[in-house]
């Protein structure tokens, strides 16, 4: 008897929408950077490394866009998290700026991708995209409030992707649509 094969995406969305709203929460200065040990923890283990996990999976689907956002991403969270960890001190923040506007960028063209799939995750990176802009230029300007601004579109960004992940693992478990994605 064949097996179903598995749907990796709800994982990765999961640890992705999780990481990302805690973060959110800081950048947008509802809460102080005195609780990002706890983003670090869930930047190592469900934001890196189950979306890692999940991208690994979804090369097994012959998913290119799933392997490749889910591994990026949560290759991201890692650095995020070994950055401000280990290697931040001394860092300039304009050079912290690059860093964000190169994954604006990456994200840009993953969000065109999205225009070919459905609504709901096009949605996600269409919240994502000037998300990593606005914190890039926080950054590279020296403008605290976009990186305020930044937080705020990142927890829109979350929001979409823990719909998404809702809506993958509803769906299948009722056999029909319950969220429309």
């Amino acid at each position: 008897m064949e097996t179903k094969p598995f749907n990796p995406a709800p994982l990765g969305l999961s640890g992705f929408a999780l990481t990302t709203w805690l973060l959110s929460l800081v950048n947008a200065g509802i809460f102080s950077g005195a609780n990002v040990p706890m983003v670090l923890a869930s930047a190592l283990a469900f934001g890196g490394t189950a979306q890692f996990v999940a991208g690994v999976m979804e090369s097994k689907t012959g998913n290119s866009f799933g392997f490749l956002a889910f591994c990026a991403y949560g290759a991201f969270w890692w650095t995020f998290a070994l950055f401000v960890e280990f290697f931040a001190k001394g860092v300039e923040g304009p050079f912290v700026g690059w860093f964000l506007l190169l994954w604006g960028v990456f994200t840009t063209f993953m969000w065109i991708a999205t225009w070919k799939k459905g609504r709901a995750l096009m949605l996600v990176f269409t919240a994502l995209t000037p998300t990593f802009y606005l914190l890039a230029f926080k950054d590279l300007l020296g403008i605290p409030s976009l990186g305020m601004f930044g937080g705020y579109l990142g927890l829109v960004t979350a929001a979409l992707a823990f719909y998404l992940a809702a809506a993958e693992v509803i769906n299948e478990s009722w056999g029909r649509t319950v969220l429309p994605v």
